[in-house]
Formats: structure tokens, C-alpha cells, sequence
């Protein structure tokens, strides 16, 4: 590893889909497109498959990214498990911790939050979403950046949800649908609900197998690809809240457990 060089960790909790393999090489390149940037070093840790990091390497890591997954969040599955003790260890270290859907859940999940079905049913397609700002105690990683608006469009995909956020978390973003769209806890931990990592093509090809796999009906699938058909997820401007958040300089110094 190269001195100073910044060094992550992606904790995917979903296999690869077919059309994801064949048209990008896996979820990890899709993340590394939203998120990666150059000299910078990422590892691909498959926590659905039961691959972990080594806990005794936790300290060489800046931060981490939790993915979505088809799971559900408060299911008790031993890799879940595995996975909320390891998010409280990182919580305890101060490491950064960005969840997105599932990993927003689980994070909330393990760090005393509550979640569950949404009370609303699925969110599928391309939502706005209302930032709220100027929080005590949430970091500045919103405030710092220029041009972000009031309101941004992201991907969704879930039918689960955040029911109540951890002690000491702030609800910095909702929309019509969703109470809890994003929130935080002081300046290393951040859920988000929507797919920031996500393109049209990546949910297009998801709703397809939702409704081959009759979770959802058809009248439903159409809706939702005609609103992906006619409205853009604000891409740049989410990429870059999600990369400020886990590059940017902590506000203060945690204590580290190895």
C-alpha cells in the first residue's frame, strides 16, 4: 500500500445480477464509478457470501461502503449478525460508514434504530428528495458543498424502510413517500435510503426481474419505468455528497479499539 494513500472497503450484500456482470463486471465497478477516484485503494469484501474484513485490519481503513440487497435489514440471517456487530465495532472506532437502502437499514439497525416494511409499500423509480441543512452535530460534509439544492432526485428501490433513526441521529433528508430518506450521526456515520451508485438501465433491468418474479404486478412496473423514462436522477450532485462525506476531514478524533 502506497504511504497516504487513502484505502476503503465495499461490504456488498447482493450478488451480482446477470445484466449488472455482463454490462458493467459486477456491483463493485458500479460503486467504484460513484465512488472511487484514483490512488485511492478499494476492497471488495462479499459479506452475503460470509466475507469479512480482518477485524485486527479495521484500523488500516479510512471507511466503508454497506450495500443494498434484496435481503431484509432486521432478518436474522448469521451474515446479517456478523454484519451488525462489525458496523458497531467501526461505529465504536469512528470509522466512516456510508449505507445505501439495505446498508442504510442495517446501519440504523445496528447502531439501536428501528426498521421494517414500509408502511407505504414499494418505492420504485426516481423520487425527490428534501435535504435539510445547517443540523447541529451532523458534520459539515452538507453545508461545505457548493451548488447542492434543497431538493434532488435520486434513484429508489425498496420496499423496506427506516422506522425510527438511532440515539443521537439527525434526519437530514425525507421526501413525500419516506420519513427517513437520509440521516447521520455526528461526521462518520451516513445512510441513505435511494441508490446514488445507480443508472436508469441498472433499475430498468431490476424492475424487470421484480415483476418476472411476481413481487410486484404489472400496472406497477410500467408506472414506475415510465416515471425512470421521463425524470433524471441528479447523479453528480449525490455522487458528490456521498464522496465529501467519506473524504472529507473529521471533526474530531475517536478512539480506536486495536
Amino acid at each position: 500500500m502506497i504511504q497516504g494513500q487513502k484505502r476503503f472497503g465495499l461490504l456488498l450484500a447482493a450478488r451480482d445480477s446477470d445484466y449488472v456482470k455482463k454490462v458493467y463486471g459486477g456491483y463493485f465497478n458500479v460503486y467504484m464509478a460513484a465512488f472511487g477516484e484514483e490512488e485511492e485503494r478499494w476492497e471488495l469484501f462479499r459479506v452475503v457470501e460470509g466475507e469479512f474484513p480482518d477485524m485486527n485490519d479495521l484500523i488500516n481503513f479510512d471507511g466503508f461502503v454497506v450495500s443494498g440487497s434484496p435481503y431484509d435489514a432486521y432478518a436474522d440471517d448469521c451474515w446479517i449478525i456478523k454484519l451488525c456487530f462489525l458496523l458497531q465495532t467501526l461505529d465504536a472506532m469512528g470509522k466512516k460508514i456510508l449505507g445505501i437502502c439495505f446498508g442504510h437499514q442495517v446501519l440504523c439497525r445496528a447502531l439501536g434504530g428501528k426498521v421494517g416494511k414500509a408502511y407505504s409499500g414499494w418505492d420504485l423509480g426516481i423520487r425527490k428528495v428534501n435535504l435539510v441543512k445547517d443540523l447541529p452535530l451532523c458534520g459539515n460534509f452538507l453545508d461545505e458543498l457548493d451548488g447542492i439544492p434543497a431538493c434532488v432526485s435520486i434513484i429508489e428501490c425498496h420496499q423496506d424502510e427506516v422506522w425510527e433513526v438511532p440515539f443521537g441521529a439527525n434526519v437530514i433528508a425525507y421526501s413525500e413517500k419516506t420519513g427517513v430518506e437520509m440521516f447521520t450521526i455526528e461526521d462518520h456515520i451516513l445512510g441513505i435510503q435511494g441508490h446514488p451508485e445507480y443508472t436508469k438501465d441498472i433499475l430498468n433491468d431490476i424492475i424487470d426481474r421484480l415483476l418476472n418474479n411476481q413481487s410486484i404486478e404489472r400496472d406497477f412496473a410500467e408506472k414506475a419505468k415510465l416515471v425512470v423514462q421521463i425524470a433524471e436522477p441528479d447523479r453528480k450532485c449525490l455522487e458528490k455528497i456521498c464522496r465529501n462525506f467519506l473524504k472529507g476531514k473529521m471533526e474530531r478524533s475517536f478512539p480506536t479499539l486495536f
